[in-house]
């Protein structure tokens, strides 16, 4: 058998009994041996690979949590504020006027077919001094055709009139989520997943399930490789019987590279449905391939004002949010998969959402305890520290969307939380002081993957306008690479597998330019990414 060892100047291993090595054995696929190079005599014939010699090795970034809609949404026109690059290597400019987005619109129509529903998404309102997009807006970018925008946070779209007429929409003011304007009537906003599915249906097409195709799987592949992740989630997956065979079939291929666990929509199937195919489905995995957690959607997102928040609710008077489901139903749901012994990931945006989900989890323990759920609350942007302790109480992970400082801290300040809810927001470094296990994620496509820019967020907590936002929340450049390997690992169940490097884990590796220990805290975000090294095979970075 074949041992490969490589070498480097650095390798930071995230094992806390040998924090630093040189070398690194690698066979079938596993890691054989870690240590300086007299670690590796005895081991037999090798093949020393010195390819590496001069870079940095550190276990491969694990994201906890980001969706595969990172490789479908590409097929769509982009609207962001902030520019992007996309999977293909392409970079698009940010949207900064509601005029300039308005001829996006128009020049992206001339390109359609007659008729051809326009789909565009990444636009972000709250960024937009004046009125709120509305159908009208819209009207005067594009009339003839269904349009429809869905905005950053994925939980809030914009349509124009021609897709509320379709969607049939445009009678029913009454519906929870559908928007309506000073006239009494729908003015095109649509919020969180029942009042979208609407349009949906209406097209024929979600892009929710998008993810259950190759090409899209196979693009969301080459983003996380390319960032320097090895394990990835999807944690929102429809889990249809397509979406299934097509995350079977490209994990398979022996160039796919990264591992993936789709964590199955809880909302897609009724409680019976969801526990049966999510049971039968962890018996179709493969090395590349894991399934196991379910997720469940609470509220929506606070930038997008449908977040679920404790009084006194939205900073500038905005109505409190909206639940996916009613609160008693996203209860029985806690308490039904966590009987089968199925691992929650939940979203929790506001800390009225955190503190209905404790409430439940509490509950759902005390009937059917178990030591090692793992249960974990997914973003818990403004917890409170009554929250975290009690989730500390309960052993519940959290794992917090740190790039939420950047791109809207500011907006938060300004408008949405205020002063001293901004001070705790993403209060990582109180839940590490908890002895909480903690990651952190990008929440892709919602903002950029990238586990060494979400490690410069949560070291230096500055806004998009250089504003520092809860000094006594930084953590320090080491938790940070702990909360974007084994931290987020364990909160997949796969920190026996990945997130650091010891003998009998996958041999992940990410190959860094410079070490992240090394250069001031600030210069995080600007450590270049070489390559992966997925199971002892290198893969090139573009």
């Amino acid at each position: 058998m074949t041992t490969t060892v490589y070498v480097a100047r650095k390798i930071l291993t995230m094992n806390p009994s040998q924090p630093e090595a040189t070398h690194v054995a690698i066979r079938d696929g596993r890691i054989l041996a870690v240590g300086p190079e007299e670690a590796m005599a005895g081991l037999g014939e090798v093949i020393l690979d010195e390819r590496f010699s001069e870079q940095i090795i550190l276990p491969g970034f694990v994201e906890g949590h980001s969706h595969a809609l990172e490789g479908a949404m590409w097929e769509h026109l982009y609207l962001g504020y902030f520019p992007r690059r996309d999977p293909d290597g392409n970079d698009w400019p940010g949207i900064r006027t509601i005029t300039a987005m308005q001829q996006q619109l128009r020049d992206h129509a001339g390109m359609l077919s007659p008729g051809e529903p326009l789909v565009a998404w990444g636009f972000d309102p709250v960024y937009f001094e004046g009125e709120r997009l509305d159908r009208r807006s819209l009207d005067v970018a594009v009339a003839d055709r269904p349009l429809v925008i869905v905005h950053a946070s994925l939980h809030v779209m914009t349509v124009n009139s021609r897709m509320l007429q379709l969607a049939g929409l445009d009678r029913h003011a009454d519906v929870e989520g559908v928007k309506v304007g000073g006239d009494g009537k729908p003015n095109g906003e649509l919020q969180e997943m029942a009042a979208m599915h609407a349009v949906f249906e209406a097209l024929g097409m979600n892009l929710f399930e998008a993810v259950g195709t190759p090409r899209a799987l196979r693009r969301y592949a080459r983003v996380a490789r390319n960032a320097g992740v090895t394990t990835i989630t999807d944690l929102y997956n429809p889990m249809t019987d397509e979406g299934i065979s097509a995350l079977r079939e490209v994990t398979s291929e022996d160039d796919y590279p990264v591992r993936l666990v789709p964590a199955m929509s809880g909302m897609a199937w009724t409680l019976e449905e969801g526990i049966e195919r999510l049971q039968n489905c962890c018996e179709m995995g493969n090395d590349k391939l894991h399934f196991g957690p379910v997720k469940l959607m609470t509220d929506g997102s606070i930038q997008g004002y449908t977040a679920r928040l404790k009084w006194p609710h939205y900073h500038d008077g905005q109505p409190n949010g909206i639940w996916n489901a009613p609160p008693e139903t996203l209860c029985e749901m806690v308490e039904a998969y966590h009987q089968a012994g199925i691992q929650l990931h939940i979203h929790t945006n506001g800390d009225e959402a955190v503190e209905l989900m404790l409430d439940a989890l509490e509950n759902a323990l005390t009937l059917w305890p178990r030591s090692d759920h793992r249960h974990t609350l997914q973003h818990c942007q403004i917890i409170d520290h009554a929250q975290l302790r009690r989730a500390a109480a309960q052993g519940v992970c959290l794992n917090m969307f740190a790039n939420h400082l950047f791109y809207w801290g500011d907006i938060h300040r300004l408008h949405t939380l205020g002063h001293e809810r901004c001070q705790r927001l993403e209060p990582l470094a109180s839940a590490r002081r908890l002895g909480i296990p903690v990651a952190m994620h990008s929440d892709a496509p919602v903002t950029p993957l990238g586990p060494l820019f979400t490690a410069w967020c949560a070291v230096m907590r500055e806004t998009a306008s250089g504003k520092v936002l809860g000094e006594q929340e930084r953590i320090s450049v080491e938790d940070a690479l702990e909360m974007i390997t084994l931290g987020a690992a364990y909160t997949l169940r796969l920190d026996h597998l990945v997130g650091s490097l010891e003998i009998g884990k996958y041999a992940d590796m990410t190959v860094l330019d410079q070490s992240p220990l090394d250069c001031e805290p600030g210069d995080l975000k600007e450590i270049g990414v070489l390559a992966t090294i997925l199971g002892g095979r290198v893969h090139v970075t573009e």
